[in-house]
């Protein structure tokens, strides 16, 4: 059946996050040194990051919400020297602007204006990207994030909320991911067809056994992909 329906995941999907991350951490980590400088003094970008990653692996429920866990882990580092906690949401901001300026891939706009004129686009994702505060929410008829759903990816349960939203049924969506657990595997068990946006050339699904419906190297293989769906 013709997909009537196409669900993205944003980070390393529609632009790349590590570079976005690492400059947020830096501008994180100097507005820390000049208003926290106990934490910047005592805590390393790395270190915060190690413990945020051990934070994690604890409490495994911060997947559907990073913000909070990257919100926990300041807190832990702030209480550990002394500074003051009142200005952890002022931190976290900072990290939220700058984690808002991301560069897109150049195939994504062109292929998003194709997609909205043919398929109903909606975007689920576990990050804290703001398509509004991005400037492409016009692009997505629903925008489903983890932290406001309460249940994270690969959960069947957000994806189907995902179809739900756009009033179309699992097998006449399609979810476009770059995370073979995540995304691949969470939306074909949902029901979905599943794209797996490999644009590091990777062959890392032969080794985990899983089988994406497709795989797309970017936007305009997609494209492609998607012509002959809707052609059948």
């Amino acid at each position: 059946m013709p997909p009537k329906a196409i669900l993205f995941d944003l980070d390393d999907t529609l632009w790349p996050i590590a570079p976005v991350i690492a400059a947020a951490e830096t501008l994180l980590h100097d507005w820390l040194l000049a208003h926290a400088p106990r934490v910047a003094q005592q805590f390393s970008i790395e270190a915060l990051r190690q413990a945020r990653l051990a934070m994690l692996q604890q409490q495994p429920a911060y997947h559907g919400n990073l913000i909070e866990l990257r919100r926990a882990g300041l807190l832990s580092a702030f209480e550990a020297v002394g500074e003051d906690v009142a200005l952890v949401d002022t931190a976290v901001q900072q990290f939220l602007a700058a984690r808002h300026r991301v560069t897109l891939y150049d195939d994504v706009l062109p292929g998003l204006a194709w997609m909205g004129q043919r398929l109903l686009v909606g975007s689920i994702s576990n990050g804290n990207a703001d398509l509004e505060i991005i400037g492409l929410a016009q692009h997505f008829r629903i925008s489903i994030a983890a932290s406001d759903f309460g249940v994270a990816k690969p959960d069947t349960s957000i994806f189907l909320a995902g179809c739900q939203a756009l009033g179309v049924q699992p097998h006449e969506a399609v979810y476009v991911g770059d995370d073979l657990y995540f995304d691949v595997t969470g939306a074909q068990d949902a029901g979905m067809r599943a794209v797996w946006m490999n644009r590091k050339g990777s062959d890392a699904h032969l080794a985990a056994g899983v089988v994406p419906d497709a795989i797309c190297a970017n936007f305009d293989e997609l494209l492609l992909w998607l012509q002959a769906q809707l052609a059948d």
